[in-house]
């Protein structure tokens, strides 16, 4: 089984971490690299083996354009429509409390989420800025469901 974390925006991740061996069975996606059609893909193809999913609940920020707060409302709403249309229930959490359980309260730094991921997943090969958060919210989601 796998908890999920999901990192919306066109820079984030769909991250899939072991319930049962998390530090050497789980995967990561860019965002970057995956169209909404591969998102689907991936989720819906895991559908039986995922415990639970955790979406990091976000808004539009201060100073934030338009076009871009507009392009963030939408992919996470993408996110919430496909979780809903393959019947996948899920969990908002907001950055604050996944960084504080986690100890890496980044205030944007993401170079900090990044560092902590890498902490977190040794295994891993090569831990971007792309996939380091959607790996720490499903770590967060696999402390908290224990």
């Amino acid at each position: 089984m796998y908890i999920v974390g999901i990192d919306p925006g066109k820079s984030g991740g769909v991250a899939f971490v072991s319930v049962e061996n998390p530090y050497h069975d789980f995967w990561a996606c860019s965002r970057t690299h995956m169209t909404e059609k591969d998102i689907v893909d991936e989720l819906g193809s895991q559908a039986m083996s995922i415990s639970r999913v955790f979406l990091e609940k976000v808004h539009s920020m201060p100073k934030q354009g338009v076009v871009s707060a507009f392009t963030f409302g939408t992919d996470y709403g993408f996110y919430k429509g496909v979780l809903a249309a393959l019947k996948l229930s899920y969990v908002e959490v907001t950055p604050q409390a996944w960084q504080k359980e986690l100890k890496c309260m980044s205030k944007g730094d993401k170079n900090v989420t990044k560092r902590k991921a890498q902490q977190v997943f040794p295994a891993h090969k090569k831990i971007t800025h792309a996939i380091a958060d959607s790996l720490l919210i499903a770590e967060y989601g696999r402390i908290i469901s224990k």
